[in-house]
């Protein structure tokens, strides 16, 4: 502590300014708690800034440049369709610019205070935040820990100018023309395609079996099928050995079945998982219930096993998702007022940005029945909608999981053009303890893509109109 260094009290103090830590500091305000944030970066946190959004925006951009290519079969031809990519990372980095000036402003207009600096826990109700020039203690009544996590790097593939993180794969200042991909997880699998997309030639690596192996085979089939299409090699049980690194590119060495084999590229992207970031701020010393992996134990308030700190987001158990966080960072900040609030996952999705999209919320169907529910699985395939056929984008199909006693909806599955809109619906019908006749008694407009839930939820009563039952 610095002299002159006099504590500064507060009734709050969130770390991290990610999606769970901003939401959990506006929440916490609004509930009349005195509220600092901090964090070493850029509001937002990875999510906002190197994450979501920015892959998000090159996604939509090596769509926009994929479909300028032409449609043959709907009569539409392009001569040259060209890309100045140092145009698209602008307009990327605009959109990114935009969000973070409208995270500041939300945080400031809710009277959160914003403090940049490293934190360092000294005891369970103090903290010193410090920066390059000072050092200041703050005490709390209580704390919400929301720091977020970063990229696992692999000891034989250490990050470089050619070796990248998402981070890197997200700020290249040209379309490479050949880019290795090790591990065909939800990051993997979208980047791989936004780059195939700009006529990239990649090559996935992935180790288990198959890809996308959080979501049904059915549902990973369709975008390895996509893949293809777009010259995409998708090379499962493969085991990344190492790399060799030149001016001009790399080679990665891998194994498949015993047999070593090489491949060259100008880039190889690593994206094998995430890390929480809970070493170097002294939790340690605290004594907070951490498993082997870094990750904070917490009850179903978000609260850890010191009974005034909370941890949320990467951090915690689950998946690393922007849209868990920010829930996790709201039970928390009300419960810290003193509500009820209790964290229940069933209705948080799950959605990967791959072509088709693909989306899932509540049980899937083994799940359901591995916990001890009659289920009844009900399909309807885009093909057989309208508004599919007519976007020329018809692969896919929802699949709607409901208990066979009464109809109730505990959960769906989507493959297809904008399943990550489509699954919200699913998400409050699950939430509002809606059954499948509710659904179907809900009118939705024609044409759209919104009436496949209707059109689900009909086969699950044993009523389909637009397929044979």
């Amino acid at each position: 502590m610095v002299v002159g260094d006099f504590p500064i009290e507060l009734d709050t103090l969130v770390i991290g300014a990610g999606p769970g830590g901003y939401v959990a500091a506006i929440r916490a305000a609004q509930t009349g708690q005195k509220v600092t944030i901090v964090d070493k970066g850029t509001l937002g946190g990875v999510c906002l800034n190197v994450g979501c959004i920015p892959s998000k925006a090159l996604i939509q951009a090596s769509h926009r440049f994929d479909h300028a290519k032409g449609a043959e079969d709907m009569g539409i031809q392009s001569e040259k369709t060209t890309v100045d990519f140092s145009k698209v990372q602008e307009w990327k980095g605009g959109v990114v610019d935009k969000l973070t000036g409208g995270v500041e402003g939300l945080l400031k207009g809710n009277k959160v205070d914003i403090v940049k600096g490293e934190v360092y826990f000294v005891d369970k109700n103090t903290v010193r935040v410090m920066d390059e020039k000072n050092s200041q203690t703050y005490t709390f009544n209580n704390c919400i820990i929301a720091t977020g996590s970063r990229p696992i790097e692999l000891p034989s593939f250490k990050f470089s100018d050619r070796v990248l993180d998402s981070t890197g794969a997200l700020d290249l200042k040209e379309v490479p023309k050949k880019l290795v991909v090790i591990g065909g997880g939800y990051i993997g699998t979208e980047l791989g395609t936004a780059y195939a997309n700009f006529d990239t030639e990649v090559t996935i690596l992935e180790g288990a079996k198959d890809i996308l192996g959080g979501f049904e085979k059915q549902m990973s089939t369709l975008v390895k099928r996509r893949l293809k299409k777009k010259g995409v090699e998708v090379v499962t049980n493969a085991m990344a050995q190492g790399v060799e690194e030149t001016k001009d590119g790399v080679t990665v060495k891998y194994e498949v079945k015993g047999e070593e084999k090489s491949i060259e590229a100008d880039y190889v992207l690593v994206t094998v998982g995430r890390r929480p970031n809970t070493d170097e701020i002294g939790l340690e010393e605290l004594g907070i219930e951490m498993n082997d992996k870094g990750v904070i134990q917490t009850d179903k308030q978000s609260r850890t096993s010191i009974d005034n700190i909370f941890a949320i987001g990467d951090i915690v158990e689950g998946l690393p998702l922007a849209h868990k966080a920010s829930y996790e960072g709201k039970i928390a900040a009300e419960a810290i007022s003193g509500e009820k609030s209790e964290i229940d996952y069933l209705g948080i999705p799950e959605v990967v940005f791959s072509e088709p999209e693909l989306a899932s919320v509540g049980y899937r169907e083994q799940e359901a029945k591995d916990a001890g529910y009659e289920v009844k699985a009900s399909k309807f395939p885009f093909a057989a909608n309208g508004r599919a056929l007519s976007l020329n984008d018809s692969d896919g199909f929802l699949k709607l999981i409901t208990r066979k006693d009464d109809g109730l909806v505990i959960g769906a599955q989507i493959a297809g053009p904008n399943a990550s809109d489509m699954i919200a619906e699913l998400g409050l019908a699950i939430e509002s303890g809606m059954t499948a006749e509710d659904l179907a008694l809900t009118i939705h407009a024609h044409p759209t893509l919104g009436e496949i839930t209707m059109e689900a939820a009909e086969v699950a009563m044993g009523q389909p109109i637009h397929i044979v039952k």
